[in-house]
């Protein structure tokens, strides 16, 4: 799916997808088989594709329901610790290892994506800082972690607050230039958000111009990243238009 180069296609064929993977984790509902591919094309789904608040949250629900019920399943210490201080997740991170990567790097992705999509909340919100611990558990084993995606995700959420309110907008620069190397340049996402989340909150339009200009010219087609570099592109071209209004 990842390296369809149709973003309409994917967008009509996926809803059966995910009814398929609905029916299997309901036949093996303990089976991260079934609960981690669910999880990720729910939160896919409602990152990319939903335009529909109550949609996207909804999906956002589902995908983290999904990853969470692996996460336990699996690793039952650190799903109880979730609950409890951040030392308390932190030290269950330490008994763990790299064969645990590809299960923590999925929930994390799920809870981040739920995060945004119930932003208004700040319950929600306030659960941000153990999703960094772990995407810095998973990046403190392999710092190009899903071809940099691991990377993007720490600068999203490095980048949600300006520095007044006690942001740190230079660890997500960080984050997204080693997501950018990460990928060779391969990754036109990273250079999107970058621009969207990094370069729009500190009002650097040369950067936010530059990087949206090297996402149009690029070519899309990368193994693993066709469809996310396809809507990358869309998403630049927008950005774009705005510019000079917003940076005026």
């Amino acid at each position: 799916m990842m390296n369809q180069e149709d973003p309409e296609l994917v967008r009509t064929a996926a809803p059966a997808y995910l009814l398929m993977l609905d029916a299997l984790v309901a036949t093996y509902p303990n089976d991260e088989t079934f609960l981690l591919p669910a999880a990720k094309l729910y939160g896919a789904y409602a990152g990319i594709f939903s335009n529909d608040e109550a949609q996207t949250k909804r999906m956002a629900n589902r995908a983290k329901d999904y990853a969470q019920r692996a996460l336990c399943e699996s690793e039952e210490d650190l799903c109880e610790a979730l609950d409890n201080k951040l030392e308390d997740v932190l030290e269950e991170l330490d008994s763990l290892d790299e064969d645990e990567l590809a299960l923590i790097y999925t929930f994390a992705s799920a809870w981040a994506s739920w995060i945004q999509a119930n932003s208004s909340d700040w319950n929600a919100v306030a659960q941000l800082s153990k999703v960094k611990i772990l995407f810095k558990w998973v990046l403190s084993y392999d710092a190009h972690y899903d071809q940099g995606s691991a990377q993007v995700y720490m600068g999203v959420l490095e980048s949600q607050l300006p520095p007044s309110l006690g942001g740190r907008p230079d660890l997500a620069k960080m984050h997204f230039e080693n997501a950018i190397r990460a990928s060779n340049g391969r990754h036109l996402m990273a250079k999107v958000l970058y621009a969207q989340q990094y370069a729009r909150l500190l009002f650097e339009q040369e950067l936010h111009d530059r990087l949206l200009n090297e996402v149009l010219t690029e070519d899309a087609k990368a193994e693993g990243l066709t469809l996310i570099n396809q809507l990358a592109k869309q998403q630049a071209k927008e950005l774009l238009a705005e510019s000079a209004e917003y940076f005026e």
